[in-house]
């Protein structure tokens, strides 16, 4: 079938836009609307609308429209009639046109009702969020969804096409080099390059039936999994993963090709080799960039079950519609080489009880049926099956449920909970790490083990207590630490290495998102560190900030895994001098990597030297202070600011140099500065940056910034301030330790190209890209 972009040109409150959209991010926030865990949006009902013409060679084809993603409770008209609904937010789904299209100009309309909040316990975006496309084909041709590649053998490398049509062609490519025609069936490719994460080799499998043409990209890899490791193409792989949510920071939930891609390669480079798309399936633009850049991914299907976490959530619709949403997942990610894990669910409290446990087994068989070549497995948080058993579930029809007390901390704090993520939130913030042993005892291991042996793998949320004691306890069971702290990832890698039968760890997380308000952060404005009141947006919980910049986090893990070849450097920062920081379960540190800090002379500054090497020393200027011995791959110097560089220098255990790496403050007259990232699309994006005479970012010298562009569109300007009332789509915002970020969508019909501008009211700066 022939696929054509359905995007541009839709109808909104009387403006024309282009998908993909998200109407929520625009809506105006306040302490009224919503609550923390949307970030204060409110919801709203979208209807938008499409005119188009169907031209005469349509005649006598088959016609469907496929929605990647409307955001939530979709109902679709054509020509004023009923075409079809679909409830959840996250999945895709596909609707005939054929015999309902007329000659003349046809109306599509798409009503998005996410009026009703809360329904998610994070952001989520409003309308039609994800690209739309419309396929126009023999009505003997090829599906759009009808074609299945399956890796059969490694020696000789062997698939199989699997066509639903008949008659059909089948033609594999490398590159633009044909390697093989064949009928639809076992092809042998005895030369062929293998698919991992390290080394991500695609072809093309190209079916045609006449004049009926599809491409399908694949790559040729077989996952093994036993309590002696985890098997790609025969290697073992540890996984160095992070959760990720679906939004795009400063753009909300609008799912571009470009921002998929820039993510994944940013994770990538970061050192991530795995991410579980939390808590629902993730895009398919995102599949394709982790197939091209090599990224393992784990799928995940729902928060919830039939248990609401919030109000009008998925609770709702999850015994009438999972088994749709789950096949549709599926059927979405079963050609990409990138998806080696489906999870069925996030937290849920119902493998608790004789029907959750059954609902579980009937996704891990289902998902069986459909897809054999991958495994199930689940994130399960142990303390909240074993409270839930004991009738003081925390999630229950979007309420806590108190219907038991005991005098422990985590019960008195769930009293103060108006729902069920709040609850979590509080619980996990006074109980801390001594969650990851909530799961120890034998009688939560003879609770939860009905569900885990139902799964080919076990995902343990904050669960690491576990990781030592399963190899005797259970010595056929293999397991991930699918969420965990950052903080505890020293610890965490280091079980990874000692069992085979731990395969990775996810840690939440690796991206900062929107909502789950102030979740993560480190607060120097007081206050308790979950459900931050308004105006917090952000959670905060990401090592990697909502512009794309790692952190001190972020670096302290790819030392810990291993793949720094210096030393890194983060400070604390040291602009709020005498102010006690309220701080986060969710974040070890607030560290990043400056030591631009503009009128800080003589303040108190925390430095954390990251290193997997024996010793280091820290030298400010010419001057040592000290070497220090690393313990569990950090060093801590706490000395006052000076603006000299600072330079951390790393040493074996018989004192050899094994590598330095210094950070320096800012000097001379401060400037704005654009570069833009490289792009493959016309969607660019532009860090806008408060840089010194030698080009270092200055920290503390944070100004309202306005953003113009002239033949294009911006399409988000922000930072990644955590808490704040500016709007991401107006053009103006103030910096966050000297760092923001816009995104433009440049115009190809303009003559003169796409200028975009930036002023604080006295420095301008001007590019043309």
């Amino acid at each position: 079938m022939q696929k054509l972009s359905f995007n541009d040109n839709w109808m909104l409150n009387g403006e024309v836009i282009n998908l993909p959209h998200d109407a929520m991010i625009k809506e105006k926030r306040s302490k009224a609307t919503s609550d923390g865990g949307h970030g204060y949006f409110p919801g709203g009902i979208y209807t938008y609308s499409k005119s188009f013409m169907a031209p005469l060679e349509w005649e006598d084809k088959e016609i469907l429209i496929e929605f990647e993603g409307v955001y939530r409770n979709a109902t679709v008209h054509l020509n004023g009639k009923e075409i079809g609904k679909h409830a959840y937010g996250y999945t895709g789904f596909a609707l005939p046109l054929t015999d309902l299209i007329l000659g003349e100009e046809n109306l599509l309309t798409v009503v998005a009702d996410n009026s009703k909040t809360p329904n998610s316990r994070w952001y989520t975006g409003s309308g039609i969020y994800r690209p739309v496309w419309l396929y126009i084909g023999r009505k003997d041709g090829i599906p759009y969804d009808g074609i299945k590649i399956t890796t059969l053998s490694l020696s000789p490398a062997t698939i199989q096409v699997t066509v639903n049509a008949e008659n059909a062609k089948v033609e594999i490519y490398e590159g633009n080099t044909l390697l093989a025609s064949a009928l639809p069936g076992v092809i042998e490719l005895p030369d062929a390059k293998l698919w991992s994460a390290d080394e991500p080799n695609l072809y093309t499998c190209r079916v045609s039936i006449g004049d009926d043409v599809v491409e399908e990209t694949f790559g040729i890899r077989e996952i093994k999994w036993s309590p002696q490791g985890l098997l790609i193409n025969s290697q073992e792989v540890l996984l160095r993963g992070g959760c990720v949510h679906h939004d795009h920071g400063i753009l909300g939930a609008a799912c571009y090709d470009e921002s998929e891609w820039r993510r994944v390669r940013i994770l990538k480079e970061a050192g991530f080799n795995a991410i579980r798309s939390s808590h629902n399936p993730c895009s398919r633009a995102m599949l394709e960039a982790c197939d091209y850049y090599g990224m393992y991914v784990m799928d995940e299907s729902f928060d919830m079950w039939y248990n609401r976490k919030t109000t009008y959530d998925y609770g709702l619709d999850f015994e009438s519609q999972w088994k749709k949403d789950t096949a549709e997942m599926v059927r979405k990610d079963y050609n990409h080489p990138s998806v080696i894990f489906y999870s069925i669910g996030n937290e849920v409290a119902e493998p608790a009880e004789a029907k959750g446990l059954d609902y579980g087994k009937q996704q891990v068989n289902f998902i069986h049926y459909i897809d054999s070549t991958r495994p199930v497995t689940c994130g399960l948080n142990l303390m909240i099956i074993s409270r839930a058993a004991k009738g003081q579930g925390i999630y229950q029809d979007g309420t806590q449920k108190n219907s038991k007390k005991e005098n422990k901390a985590e019960d008195k704090a769930e009293d103060k909970a108006t729902n069920g993520s709040l609850a979590f939130n509080i619980m996990a913030s006074i109980v801390g790490s001594s969650m990851n042993k909530a799961g120890n005892s034998p009688k939560v291991d003879a609770l939860a083990s009905p569900m885990i042996d139902a799964l080919d793998i076990a995902g343990y949320n904050y669960g690491s207590g576990r990781y030592p004691l399963e190899g005797k306890l259970h010595p056929k069971r293999m397991l991930i630490g699918s969420e965990t702290f950052p903080q505890d990832i020293y610890k965490n890698w280091e079980q990874v290495k000692k069992y085979p039968y731990l395969f990775g760890d996810f840690m939440w997380t690796s991206w900062d998102y929107l909502g789950e308000a102030g979740l993560g952060c480190w607060s120097y404005a007081g206050g308790m560190p979950f459900n931050r009141p308004y105006p917090w947006i952000l959670s905060g919980s990401g090592v990697i900030d909502i512009t794309g910049k790692p952190d001190g986090s972020c670096r302290y893990t790819s030392t810990v895994w291993g793949l720094e070849t210096a030393p890194r450097i983060a400070v604390k920062p040291v602009n709020h001098p005498g102010v006690r920081v309220s701080k986060s379960v969710w974040r070890g540190t607030n560290a990043i990597e400056s030591w631009a800090w503009n009128n800080c002379v003589g303040n108190k500054a925390e430095i954390e030297v990251y290193s997997d090497s024996a010793y280091v020393e820290l030298l400010l200027g010419e001057k040592s202070l000290g070497k220090k011995k690393v313990k569990e791959c950090k060093a801590i110097y706490k000395i006052k600011y000076v603006p000299e560089t600072l330079t951390a220098i790393a040493y074996s255990q018989n004192g050899n140099e094994l590598g330095r790496r210094s950070l320096e403050p800012a000097t001379g007259a401060l400037r704005l500065r654009m570069i833009p990232e490289n792009s493959q699309s016309n969607i660019h994006y532009i860090p806008i940056e408060i840089v010194g005479e030698n080009g270092i970012v200055e920290s503390n010298a944070d100004r309202l910034l306005n953003v113009s562009v002239s033949g294009g569109t911006l399409l988000g300007f922000g930072s990644g301030n955590p808490c704040h009332e500016e709007s991401y789509h107006t053009g103006s915002f103030t910096s966050y330790y000297g760092r923001s970020l816009a995104v433009v969508k440049t115009d190809d019909k303009a003559s003169n190209g796409c200028t975009v501008s930036v002023t604080d009211g006295k420095l301008t700066s001007t590019i043309t890209i």
